[in-house]
């Protein structure tokens, strides 16, 4: 009996290890969105995480939600910076997240300013 729970227990940790390997190394997509920056901030109670929204429409019906890695500072920093502007943002879209890497399956891995629509030149 305590061999058999030994290996159920070690099969059940090489899962998840290799789940966890997965998710974290395999994009489901990547591709970028341009809106402007309307939220960004860093939430949780016990464990914190950066999260931001960027409006795509005119009337701010169409929200684009994202999470940034904490270990991404050059991104959280570009963000932080561009708050109320329009971005550029390059992301990797996961099959999950973990609650410790944020609330979205969207994580930003670059940012660049963008021009605003409503002020091209025609």
């Amino acid at each position: 009996m305590k061999r058999f729970l030994i290996i159920f227990l070690g099969a059940l940790f090489l899962i998840y290890i290799c789940y966890f390997t997965f998710v974290s190394l395999v994009p489901y997509s990547e591709g970028t969105r341009t809106g402007e920056l309307i939220k960004f901030s860093h939430k949780g109670v016990l464990i914190k995480t950066w999260e931001g929204e960027i409006s795509q429409g005119i009337s701010g019906a169409q929200i684009f939600q994202f999470s940034v890695l904490d270990s991404n500072e050059e991104v959280i920093k570009a963000l932080q910076k561009n708050e109320g502007n329009y971005v550029k943002l390059t992301y990797e879209e996961r099959y999950t997240t973990f609650f410790f890497w944020g609330d979205t399956n969207y994580f930003i891995s670059e940012v660049e300013e963008a021009q605003s629509p409503h002020f091209r030149d025609r």
